[in-house]
């Protein structure tokens, strides 16, 4: 199983995770604007929430092909991660998903052309301290007592890194086609519908900006909280960013993946349940095709009689 670093409980070493991390994400080759772009050839692993999933993300990160001692750009696939914090696993009512952070924030560092940790929206809520619950947990103190708990007066310095690595984040994972036919654009959601009036729909090739992140009025917050997508706007969308397939997350997907005409497919990373889609950049599949190559992160089990 992946481990990653050791040390998640000094301060300095978690902050020198983090810093790495986010100077990875702005220095990658692949950066363009607010998105990582990715060209053939080679193997994407797509994923959806992972919400702090251990075994999920040991799984993913061996598929990529990380969890070599050994391994290194000539010899990874690459790696589509997003939505990493706030378990539903707690611990004295605390939350301590940071560490799956710091883990993620290690891999770019190792593999800053290869790993492509998207902006989510519990990631967005946790650096601006936007409330949200889910199951009854207000996840967002959760998350903070956890640090308080582990750092104690260091726990400022954490969140601060913390915060540097997911303003970091790109808001968006582009797959060029290699023929011009439409790319794969993977993101943790979309607008919703009835918000499109006054979403930047220009914010994919540009820099973010402290404005985008303001909840209910920036244009990330307004992407990465999308529900709702309707034919007519992924429609539009597919004219104005030359998308043929969107790889979403964010929409709850029981049985793992979910598809939204025309060409939305929503994947979870996150339970039993969890898949993950293989992508051959080389030859990138349709809407159609996508959601019959997904392929489960756990098999099921089968009982001998």
């Amino acid at each position: 199983m992946y481990h990653g670093p050791q040390d998640l409980s000094n301060a300095d070493s978690v902050c020198r995770l983090f810093d790495a991390g986010a100077q990875a994400n702005f220095a990658a080759r692949c950066r363009r604007g607010s998105c990582d772009v990715i060209h053939p050839p080679g193997v994407l692993i797509a994923t959806g929430d992972l919400h702090d999933n251990p075994l999920n993300l040991a799984k993913l990160v061996q598929l990529a092909g990380m969890d070599r001692a050994d391994a290194d750009s000539d010899s990874v696939s690459h790696l589509l991660l997003h939505e990493v914090i706030h378990s539903d696993r707690l611990m004295n009512g605390m939350d301590f998903s940071y560490r799956a952070l710091a883990r993620v924030a290690d891999l770019k560092a190792r593999f800053p052309e290869h790993v492509h940790a998207l902006l989510a929206n519990h990631e967005l809520s946790q650096i601006k301290g936007a409330g949200i619950v889910k199951d009854g947990v207000r996840v967002v103190e959760a998350f903070n007592d956890g640090v308080a708990q582990v750092f104690g007066d260091g726990a400022p310095r954490v969140n601060e890194a913390i915060s540097r690595f997911v303003r970091s984040m790109p808001l968006a994972l582009r797959c060029a086609h290699p023929h011009g036919l439409g790319d794969i654009l993977c993101a943790h959601s979309l607008p919703s519908p009835g918000v499109m009036g006054r979403f930047d729909t220009t914010i994919l090739d540009r820099e973010l900006t402290e404005e985008d992140y303001e909840p209910r009025r920036g244009t990330a917050h307004l992407m990465v909280w999308g529900r709702g997508y309707d034919a007519e706007q992924i429609e539009d969308l597919v004219e104005r960013w030359g998308v043929r397939l969107f790889v979403l997350g964010h929409e709850k997907a029981e049985h793992g993946s979910i598809v939204i005409p025309p060409c939305a497919l929503v994947l979870n990373s996150d339970h039993d349940n969890g898949v993950y889609l293989p992508v051959g950049l080389a030859d990138p599949p349709d809407a159609v095709r996508a959601a019959m190559m997904v392929k489960p992160l756990r098999p099921p089990e089968v009982i001998e009689d």
